[in-house]
């Protein structure tokens, strides 16, 4: 069985945190553990979450006090640590120093990656993607650790360890993927594949302040109070996902696509879940995403019909948007979606629906939260809309 370590954890006081983290190596095997997963002096990167330039204490990003106790823990092991992230938009060293990594690194001796330099590599053994061009930082470590955060998500509904290695992908790279695989399955085996390709070898999962609702960028905070930590991304995925609510984790596309295609651990009762107790971790009333509902039908025009029909819309809050156009400038399905158009002498993004394929980047990224997934009112009428 797969082994995860589920750790109760009240705040981000940095030792306290570095203490959980210390206990949740201890519960996976201590010392000896923490040598097979780092041999001495490996070239080890660690994988924030840095979706955006935030201030230090934002929800959206990886915690500086996570990244602190996980460098203050692993510098015993290896001298060679470095950490990176290609952001969705805009600059990873200026949301490295926003966020408060950089100091904390610089403190440590820990050298930054800009993941500017991107390496073609195949994955022959791939489940759906052969051909990947990556960051070569990440391509060439010996060990990756992901930090992500728990956080709700239009498209995969929940996203932590599997996803947080879409910042691997460089840039505005990360666009053509929602362009070339847009179903939620395809999208979910891009994902496995990408973590085959970087080996990610541990995830340090923060579900101290969780994300609910509109997330992965403007939802609210939720005070879960836990860390989960293990090397199976899909079993902490499935402990992580399970904690907010979703008792099957095959209601997690990567979830679901892991356990098609043959990963172990997605299911709890496959996951020795050391430390608490799940059931009592669990959240209450937590705020899920806006979930999409995809079908296949035999005919083509009947089921792009039925999807466009049953599939959540970006809506914009126009009392929010302050018409910076980013959403223009990362929707993978450029031009042809939004257009910008003024209206009572204010600039605002106008989607023409058709051509969306959902993938809600605009959603993802937009800096103030003026786009949200919403049904429409067939949809709400045919009862697709849970809430």
């Amino acid at each position: 069985m797969e082994k995860v370590a589920l750790l109760k954890c009240d705040n981000y006081d940095l030792d306290l945190v570095e203490k959980k983290i210390r206990e949740g190596f201890e519960l996976l095997g201590g010392d000896g553990f923490i040598k097979s997963l780092i041999p001495y002096n490996s070239k080890l990167l660690l994988k924030p979450n840095m979706l955006s330039a935030e201030p230090r204490d934002s929800i959206v990003v990886t915690s500086p006090v996570i990244f602190e106790a996980v460098i203050r823990i692993i510098k015993d092991y290896t001298d060679n640590i470095s950490f990176g992230d290609s952001p969705g938009f805009g600059d990873s060293k200026r949301a490295a120093l926003k966020i408060g990594l950089m100091d904390i690194a610089d403190k440590y001796g820990v050298k930054f990656d800009e993941f500017k330099e991107e390496i073609h590599v195949r994955l022959d053994d791939s489940l759906l993607i052969k051909s990947w061009n990556v960051s070569k930082a990440a391509y060439e470590s010996d060990v990756l650790i992901t930090l992500p955060r728990i956080k709700t998500h239009a498209m995969a509904h929940y996203t932590g360890a599997i996803k947080n290695q879409f910042g691997c992908v460089i840039g505005t790279s990360k666009a053509s993927f929602h362009t070339r695989v847009p179903e939620a399955e395809n999208f979910s085996k891009m994902l496995l594949d990408l973590n085959k390709v970087v080996n990610t070898s541990f995830a340090i999962l923060d579900g101290i302040v969780a994300m609910q609702g509109n997330g992965p960028k403007s939802g609210t905070p939720y005070n879960l109070k836990t860390i989960v930590m293990g090397k199976s991304l899909p079993s902490v995925d499935s402990v992580g996902s399970y904690l907010i609510g979703y008792n099957n984790p095959l209601d997690i596309p990567a979830l679901k696509e892991a356990l098609n295609s043959g990963y172990k651990g997605v299911l709890l009762n496959d996951i020795d879940i050391l430390g608490e107790n799940i059931e009592k971790l669990k959240a209450v009333n937590f705020k899920k995403a806006i979930e999409r509902k995809d079908f296949t039908f035999g005919n083509n025009f009947l089921t792009n019909t039925l999807r466009n029909l049953i599939t959540p819309n970006p809506w914009l809050n126009k009392d929010k948007c302050i018409s910076c156009k980013r959403c223009s400038e990362v929707c993978p399905k450029k031009p042809g979606v939004i257009s910008m158009k003024e209206e009572n002498g204010k600039i605002y993004p106008d989607f023409k629906l058709t051509n969306c394929i959902r993938c809600f980047c605009c959603q993802e990224l937009c800096p103030v939260g003026a786009i949200e997934p919403k049904y429409s009112l067939a949809a709400r009428a045919l009862k697709f809309n849970k809430r």
